[in-house]
């Protein structure tokens, strides 16, 4: 745990992991809390607004209920648990349970149809599916190419009912002694370059990425926290960053799900409720400011934490004089998460920069060969092993697990540089690059200045072939309420990126869509974007 200061260098100076031999997630969050009593653990809010109250001690005796289900049902130790729910109860205690009996849990998106469950259900080898009646039908479909899953659980029915099963089983439970180092989950990549991949997590994954939730949080905790994320919890970004951090350090956690993020009733919910520590992917953010929500009375926010995409000046300056707090970025990925943030207590947040490296953390950029670069040159980040937070290696998958490494450093895919005060800075993918004219242009500061302009709700930038200059830029936008697409506002908007960037980044191309193509976790699909150009061509320039 991270003690407070003001001395950054100090901080990271001082850091050093304490990762013990032997640890257990499931036993780790709930069971040191449920000894000291039945402190608030969950609120759960369903989409009624019927209010749900569990403390440590309630998930504690449900979760020895279902590791014992499990169990009776034949699994055994390592075997994967399919997880299909949004955030609620059922979700947290199939994860922790699946924890407590030494098996390994795969968080599932809601948003995720037939053919995404098939494969990863199929990959992964899961023998059990937690679900509900709407998206056991998904799986019921593809169920005889599926081998493998041997039972489905439902939460609301069904020849086997989730809370019937607890009912008649035993609240004690003997956690399996598992090291640190086996596995604990497998959580899909996004699919953002290529085909979802599994990356396999030991339980020591939780320990790595404490440092990385408390500095972005301004030392989490304080007392009084209390947090909430739109973000779901099958993406490590909900489960890691939010849900099982919180309840290592015993803060309770509002769930909440809606199947559309409204920005008023968030606001709404997390004044109702008291939250004081949010994770707001950077395309919530840009939901709320386009919506125009303001805040209601008696929300008092004390941090936002915000990772995925870069987020960018304007969206710090709206955060900040709409919402009273300046977000964090931070930066990681599935494989290897949270590992550079901000936090302005320690050192200033530069607007374009996503951070300095986590203490516990070696983050650098380097060159193809793994030679480290130095300031101002753009090259791939990469984090150095070993490392507590970092996976295991891809599921089934030890090629790709191989490639992802250069020498003892992980390669992310993203390009980024670092500056003189030790500030990294985010490029973008290693194919989102834009290479025009001898220029190798990133899209997030094109985007960033995109969304800058009074018309733009959301925006992609991308390269597109040009015969003269390799690529040209191209942006996709959604416009806002009240300012329909048009030539003229083309020509202004790329008259408004070329005077305020460059003249080699404004886009030569533009094209107003009604949505943006994007991950369940909310990251622009830009190869997408790429594919329909490749599909049907570049459209004529504006101007």
């Amino acid at each position: 745990m991270l003690h407070r200061t003001t001395d950054h260098r100090a901080l990271v100076d001082r850091f050093r992991w304490a990762v013990p031999d032997r640890f257990n997630i499931g036993s780790d969050v709930v069971d040191r809390h449920a000894a000291a009593g039945n402190r608030p653990a969950l609120i759960f809010e369903d989409e009624a607004g019927r209010v749900t109250r569990l403390g440590f001690r309630d998930v504690a005796l449900a979760s020895n209920r279902f590791a014992n289900v499990l169990v009776g049902l034949g699994l055994q130790r390592g075997d994967r648990v399919g997880i299909l729910l949004s955030q609620g109860p059922e979700t947290a205690i199939a994860h922790v349970a699946a924890y407590k009996a030494g098996l390994i849990a795969v968080p599932l998106f809601t948003l995720f149809g037939p053919e995404a469950l098939e494969y990863r259900l199929g990959d992964s080898g899961a023998r059990l599916l937690v679900t509900d009646e709407e998206n056991a039908a998904k799986v019921e479909g593809i169920r005889d190419r599926l081998p493998g899953l041997a039972h489905i659980i439902r939460i609301d029915g069904g020849d086997r009912p989730f809370w019937n099963l607890l009912e008649r089983a035993s609240d004690r439970f003997a956690t399996v002694d598992t090291a640190a180092d086996d596995p604990a989950l497998i959580i899909y990549t996004s699919g953002t370059t290529g085909p979802p991949k599994g990356a396999l997590h030991a339980h020591r994954v939780l320990l790595g990425h404490l440092p990385g939730v408390e500095l972005p949080h301004d030392f989490f905790p304080a007392p009084g926290d209390l947090f909430w994320t739109p973000a779901d919890w099958a993406w490590i970004g909900g489960l890691l960053d939010v849900l099982l951090p919180s309840w290592h350090h015993g803060v309770p956690v509002l769930a909440h799900r809606a199947r559309k993020f409204d920005p008023d009733a968030a606001l709404a919910m997390m004044a109702r409720h008291g939250v004081r520590n949010v994770f707001f992917p950077p395309t919530a953010l840009k939901f709320l400011r386009q919506s125009g929500a303001r805040p209601p009375a008696g929300l008092a926010l004390r941090t936002i934490g915000s990772g995925g995409e870069t987020l960018g000046a304007e969206l710090l300056a709206w955060s900040r004089a709409t919402l009273g707090v300046t977000p964090h970025e931070f930066y990681g990925q599935t494989e290897c998460n949270l590992v550079v943030g901000n936090c302005a207590s320690l050192f200033p947040v530069r607007p374009g920069a996503m951070g300095k490296p986590i203490p516990g953390h070696r983050v650098a950029i380097i060159d193809g060969q793994g030679r480290e670069l130095p300031a101002g040159e753009t090259g791939a980040i990469a984090v150095r092993r070993p490392d507590p937070v970092m996976f295991l290696g891809y599921w089934n998958n030890p090629a790709a697990t191989a490639a992802k490494f250069v020498g003892d450093w992980l390669v992310t895919g993203d390009l980024g540089r670092a500056d003189e005060d030790g500030y990294l800075h985010y490029v973008g993918r290693d194919d989102d690059v834009i290479t025009s004219a001898g220029y190798r242009i990133g899209p997030g500061e094109i985007e960033d200045c995109l969304l800058g302009h009074p018309a733009v709700a959301m925006a992609a930038a991308i390269g597109v072939p040009d015969p003269l200059r390799t690529e040209a830029v191209m942006a996709w936008l959604v416009l806002k309420p009240g300012h329909p697409p048009s030539d003229a506002l083309a020509r202004e908007i790329q008259g408004w990126v070329r005077t305020r960037l460059a003249a080699h980044e404004y886009p030569r191309h533009v094209a107003f869509v009604d949505a943006l193509p994007m991950t369940a976790t909310g990251k622009i699909i830009r190869r997408e974007l790429r594919a329909r150009v490749a599909a049907d061509g570049v459209p004529a320039a504006a101007v």
